[in-house]
């Protein structure tokens, strides 16, 4: 495992544990050049699973893509790493559970959405607004609307 602050390759681990409900191995680590500290995870490698793109194109599952559009979403919002983590686990917990080798990226997209509502209503409408594409204000200002009646 390379050090994520010096990029050396020599590192050790300190202490394993189980994580995420014995789903995975939270391990600490030291660098042997840097001596500096740091977190990895160990997933179990589950079957591929493929997005279907909206033009219907097929590429590999990435958390990261999820990721990105959830932490671009609570921007300057009153949400922890860890809540934006928890969020992301339970999205992909919930796309894995489906037990499906494909999954539409408006499946995931209304995942999303769903868990932000409840996260955070701002980072949900901006979330809405991009996945949405919202052309004009009149679409935005339905979607607020619908939010609103909601509460």
């Amino acid at each position: 495992m390379k050090c994520p602050y010096c990029n050396a390759s020599d590192t050790k681990v300190i202490d394993s544990r189980p994580a995420d409900e014995n789903s995975s191995i939270r391990r600490r680590r030291q660098c042997e050049n840097c001596k500096k500290r740091f977190t990895t995870y160990e997933k179990l490698e589950t079957m591929p699973l493929m997005v279907i793109k909206k033009d219907s194109t097929r590429e590999a599952y990435d958390r990261s893509k999820i990721q990105d559009g959830v932490l671009r979403s609570c921007h300057k919002r009153p949400v922890s790493s860890e809540q934006i983590n928890a969020v992301i686990d339970e999205i992909e917990n919930q796309i894995f559970n489906m037990e499906e080798k494909e999954i539409e990226t408006s499946a995931i997209g209304e995942l999303v959405m769903e868990k932000l509502k409840g996260l955070d209503e701002v980072a949900y409408v901006r979330f809405a607004s991009v996945y949405r594409e919202f052309k004009d204000v009149n679409t935005f200002m339905e979607e607020l609307g619908k939010l609103l009646k909601n509460k």
